[in-house]
């Protein structure tokens, strides 16, 4: 049978390798600009989140998906071209951050629970959850206002 919380910590856990991978992506892609240095540091932000979360997989135990690290890697592979086909700064790319911003929501929702339960499943351990969840919703601000800085050229009006 397999544990609830193992494959739900499994779905952050790829989501997380995608976000690393995308952000990757854009940094190599705009090496250089103020967006390139951005997905850097949110990088390295997403990176020491993910080791967190490796911290309490370790506890909680695997689910065991490979196919959604499967699916996840393929989904960022696809991104990856249609964010160099987007001729610069374009569609592409705040379509790509904005694949992001809803991945981070999603982390900042995963420490919720995680916090509510940890009485009841000691595997859980006793992270700051509020502070986790508090610096995954600081993240999405920040990806959320280079998108929408990107939405004023993206969509500009054709002329």
């Amino acid at each position: 049978m397999t544990d609830p919380l193992a494959t739900y910590l499994d779905d952050h856990l790829a989501g997380s390798r995608f976000a690393i991978e995308l952000l990757a992506s854009i940094r190599d892609r705009f090496s250089g600009q103020p967006l390139g240095s951005f997905a850097d540091a949110l990088l390295g932000e997403i990176r020491d989140d993910q080791r967190d979360l490796i911290h309490i997989i370790d506890r909680v135990g695997k689910g065991g998906m490979d196919l959604k690290s499967a699916v996840g890697w393929v989904a960022e592979k696809l991104s990856r071209v249609k964010l160099q086909d987007d001729g610069g700064a374009g569609l592409g790319t705040f379509e790509s951050l904005e694949t992001l911003s809803l991945g981070i929501v999603g982390r900042a929702a995963l420490w919720n629970p995680l916090a509510t339960i940890r009485d009841q499943d000691e595997r859980v351990g006793h992270e700051d959850f509020n502070q986790l969840r508090d610096r995954a919703l600081n993240q999405y601000d920040r990806v959320e206002a280079q998108r929408i800085q990107l939405a004023r050229t993206v969509f500009a009006p054709v002329v």
